[in-house]
C-alpha cells in the first residue's frame, strides 16, 4: 500500500508537470501554428508561408539571420578555442581577471553592446571622428551586417572560452604524454588529439553560440539599419507603427522555430559521432609561457578582453557625462540618473527584482522535480518531459511573447499587461539552464545513499526534500544564478509584453534609446550592468567553478 502511494506520488507529479507544459508552452506554440493557418473563414491555409516564400524581401531576411549567424559562430569559435587553450595549458598572469571580464561581457544584455558600439563606431562615434580627424581614417559604417556580426562576436566568444575550459580539464595528461612519445606534438597535437577529445562540447558551445546569435532582437534591431534579420520582422509585422499582421508574423515564427529545430538536430547528430566518455585520472599540468610566444599569448588574450569590455566601460562613463537628449557634452554630473528616477527607473529596477525572483522560485521549485523525475524516474513521461522543457532552447524570445499574447490575451486566462505574463514569459525562456545544471549535478550523486534514506523509514518526498536537495543545492544554485542573469537581461519576449507598469531594466534601456535620450539610456544600462557584476560575483562564489552545464 505504501508502495502504492509513493509510486502514484511521482506519477502525479509526473502528471502535473505535462498539464503546466500542455498549458502555458504546447498550447501557445499550437495557438501560434493555428494564427498562422488558420483563414478569417476558419478553412485551414498555406498563404502566409506562401507570400513568405515567394517574396524574396521576406526570405532575404532568414537567409540574413542564417548567414550572420554562421559567420558569428565561426568567429567565437576562432576566437574563443585559442582563447581556452592558452587559458588552459598555460600559467597566464591575471587568469582570474580574463575569465571574470570575459563572462561578465558574456551576461551583459546583447543590445547594450551594440548601443556602445554605436557610441564609439557610429557615423560620430568618438572613435570614428578622432579616426578620421587626426589620421583622416575613414573607418567605415559600424550599422549593417559588420556591425551585427563585431557585436555579436564580441558578447558571445566567451560562452565558447567557458565550455572549452571545462573540457580541456578533462584531458588526461597521459594522452598528451602518449602522442608526444609517438612524435605528434604541437599545433599537430593540437587538431589531431586536443581537439578531437574536447569535439563534442566544441559542438555543444557552438549550438548555443548559434542560438543565441539567432534569437538576438536588440543588435539587428539597433545596428542593422538595411541589414534585415527574421527577429526584427516578426517584431514588425506583430507591432510595427505602419501597420501589423498578426498572422503574418506567426508564419514568419513557425519558420524560424523550424530553422532553429533543425539546427539543434543537426548538432546532436554531430555529436553522436564523437560518442565517448573522458575523465582526467591525471589533468594537464599548466606550463608558464615564455619568450616571445608567452608575449603573443597574453597580447592575445588581453586584447581580445579589452576590445569585448569597451562598450561595458564605455557606456557606464557616458553615464557621469553631462548630456541634452542624444548629444553628449564636456564635464560630468549625476543629470542622466537623476533624469532615469523620474522616468521610472525605481519602478524598472523594482519590477526586475520582482519579476525576477518570482520567476526564479517556480523554476527552481521545477527545475528539482524534472531533473529527479529524468534522474531516477527514467521513462517514456521523463524523456518527454526532459524534452519539452527543452523546446525554449530552440524558441526565439520574440516568439515566446506573440505565443503568450495570442493564448492568453482573453478568459479564462487573460493575464497578458500584467506581471504574470512578464513572469511567465521568464519560466519558460529561462528554465532550462537551472534543469541541465540541476540534472548534471543529480547524476553524480550516488543513489545509495537516498537508498540508504529511505531503508530507515524516510518517505521518497522526505527524502528528496532532506537529502538529495541539500547535496544538490550547489547545482541548483548555479543554474538558478545563470537563469537570474538571463532573466534581468531577458529583452526579446519582453518588449513584446511590456506595459509602463511592468517595465524592466532592459525595456526601459532599450526604449530611452529609441527615444534619443542617450545619456538616461546610460544610466538605466549602468545599473543594468552593476545588477549582472553583482550576479555574476555570487556565481563564482557559489559555483567556486569555470564550467557553466547547459
Amino acid at each position: 500500500m505504501t508502495k502504492s502511494r509513493k509510486a502514484d506520488l511521482w506519477s502525479g507529479v509526473s502528471v502535473v508537470i505535462v498539464l503546466l507544459f500542455l498549458l502555458f508552452l504546447i498550447y501557445p506554440l499550437f495557438n501560434i501554428f493555428k494564427e498562422a493557418m488558420v483563414d478569417k473563414t476558419g478553412q485551414i491555409s498555406f498563404a502566409q508561408f506562401t507570400r513568405f516564400f515567394a517574396d524574396p524581401y521576406y526570405t532575404q531576411t532568414i537567409l540574413n539571420s542564417l548567414k550572420v549567424t554562421v559567420l558569428v559562430t565561426l568567429g567565437c569559435v576562432l576566437i574563443g578555442l585559442p582563447f581556452s587553450y592558452f587559458y588552459s595549458f598555460y600559467d597566464l598572469k591575471g587568469t582570474k581577471f580574463l575569465f571574470v571580464a570575459s563572462l561578465l561581457c558574456c551576461m551583459s544584455a546583447p543590445f547594450i553592446g551594440a548601443y556602445a558600439w554605436i557610441l564609439l563606431l557610429g557615423r560620430s562615434g568618438v572613435i570614428t571622428t578622432a579616426l578620421s580627424s587626426l589620421f583622416n581614417i575613414e573607418v567605415g559604417s559600424i550599422y549593417g551586417f559588420k556591425g551585427i556580426l563585431l557585436v555579436q562576436v564580441m558578447k558571445f566568444y566567451p560562452l565558447v572560452l567557458i565550455y572549452m575550459n571545462g573540457a580541456f580539464r578533462n584531458i588526461d595528461n597521459s594522452l598528451m604524454e602518449a602522442s608526444a612519445n609517438l612524435g605528434c606534438t604541437g599545433v599537430r597535437r593540437f587538431f589531431k588529439v586536443v581537439l578531437t577529445l574536447s569535439m563534442p562540447t566544441l559542438l555543444a558551445a557552438a549550438l548555443l553560440v548559434f542560438m543565441r546569435a539567432f534569437a538576438d532582437f536588440g543588435t539587428p534591431l539597433l545596428i542593422g539599419e538595411g541589414y534585415r534579420t527574421f527577429t526584427v520582422e516578426i517584431y514588425n509585422q506583430y507591432m510595427g507603427e505602419n501597420g501589423t499582421d498578426h498572422g503574418f508574423a506567426a508564419a514568419i515564427s513557425i519558420i524560424a522555430v523550424l530553422v532553429t529545430t533543425l539546427i539543434f538536430l543537426l548538432q546532436k547528430y554531430a555529436t553522436s559521432k564523437f560518442n565517448f566518455s573522458m575523465n582526467a585520472l591525471h589533468p594537464v599540468e599548466k606550463k608558464r609561457p615564455h619568450g616571445l610566444s608567452g608575449f603573443l599569448m597574453h597580447l592575445y588574450c588581453y586584447l581580445v578582453v579589452a576590445v569585448a569590455m569597451l562598450p561595458q566601460l564605455y557606456v557606464v562613463y557616458l553615464s557621469f557625462r553631462k548630456c541634452k537628449g542624444g548629444v553628449f557634452k564636456p564635464g560630468f554630473s549625476l543629470d542622466s540618473y537623476a533624469t532615469a528616477m523620474n522616468k521610472y527607473l525605481g519602478r524598472s529596477i523594482k519590477n526586475t527584482l520582482l519579476f525576477g525572483v518570482l520567476a526564479l522560485a517556480v523554476i527552481i521549485v521545477v527545475s528539482i522535480f524534472i531533473a529527479y523525475l529524468v534522474v531516477r524516474r527514467a521513462g517514456v513521461v521523463s524523456n518527454v518531459i526532459d524534452t519539452t522543457a527543452m523546446l525554449p532552447y530552440v524558441i526565439p524570445g520574440a516568439v515566446v511573447g506573440i505565443a503568450l499574447i495570442i493564448s492568453f490575451n482573453v478568459e479564462p486566462i487573460s493575464i497578458v499587461g500584467t506581471l504574470w505574463i512578464m513572469v511567465l514569459a521568464l519560466v519558460i525562456r529561462r528554465m532550462p539552464y537551472t534543469i541541465r545544471s540541476a540534472t548534471a549535478t543529480l547524476m553524480a550523486i550516488p543513489m545509495n545513499i537516498e537508498e540508504a534514506s529511505i531503508s530507515l523509514g524516510t518517505s521518497k518526498l522526505k527524502t528528496l526534500i532532506k537529502v538529495t536537495v541539500p547535496m544538490m543545492a550547489n547545482g541548483i544554485k548555479s543554474g538558478a544564478i545563470l537563469s537570474w542573469v538571463a532573466i534581468i537581461t531577458e529583452i526579446s519576449s519582453g518588449i513584446i509584453l511590456y506595459n509602463n507598469k511592468n517595465i524592466t531594466l532592459t525595456v526601459a534601456t532599450y526604449v530611452q534609446i529609441v527615444r534619443g535620450n542617450y545619456g538616461v539610456a546610460c544610466a538605466f544600462a549602468a545599473v543594468l550592468t552593476v545588477f549582472t557584476i553583482i550576479s555574476m560575483v555570487i556565481y563564482l562564489k557559489v559555483s567556486k567553478d569555470e564550467d557553466v552545464k547547459l
